[in-house]
Order: C-alpha cells, then sequence, then structure tokens
C-alpha cells in the first residue's frame, strides 16, 4: 500500500443526501415553517413534520422518522422533542 493510500485508509466522504429509516431518531434545525408543518433539511434531504405547533424556525428538534423515500430523499416525522434554539 502506497503512503498516500495508508494516510487516507478509512476517509470517507458525507453524502449530500443522507438516508434515513422510518423509526430512526435524529436531531435537526427547522428550516422552515409554513401552513402546513416544519420543513427539516438535512444535506439535500427533507423531512416535512405536521405535528410541530411549539418549533420556531431555527429551533432545535429531535424527531422521528415515520416514512423516507431514498429516491427521491423526501420522507415525513413525528417531533419527539422541541430542544429549542440554545442547544
Amino acid at each position: 500500500m502506497s503512503r498516500l493510500g495508508k494516510l487516507l485508509a478509512g476517509w470517507t466522504f458525507r453524502t449530500a443526501t443522507p438516508t434515513f429509516e422510518p423509526g430512526e431518531v435524529i436531531t435537526a434545525y427547522v428550516s422552515e415553517r409554513n401552513g402546513d408543518g416544519l420543513t427539516v433539511r438535512i444535506g439535500d434531504s427533507v423531512i416535512r413534520v405536521e405535528d410541530g405547533e411549539d418549533a420556531a424556525v431555527e429551533d432545535k428538534i429531535r424527531l422521528e422518522v415515520t416514512s423516507f423515500d431514498a429516491a427521491n430523499h423526501v420522507g415525513t416525522g413525528d417531533v419527539v422533542e422541541v430542544l429549542g434554539p440554545d442547544v
């Protein structure tokens, strides 16, 4: 193995479109709020949340993914906990 290969061994790059499994709990920031609820963006993936009355834009929330379409990088979720803007 070359020196460069040894140096880069184990390195990976994060994807801009992460995928999620139903039931997975993640922490993210609310990026948009409209009449349909909240929008959370993780990279280019989008999760829509309908039950986020207590959360504001830029609040950090913990949410449970209820569905996710890996081909389109769009899913839905439910708020587990609003962590607030300062957490």
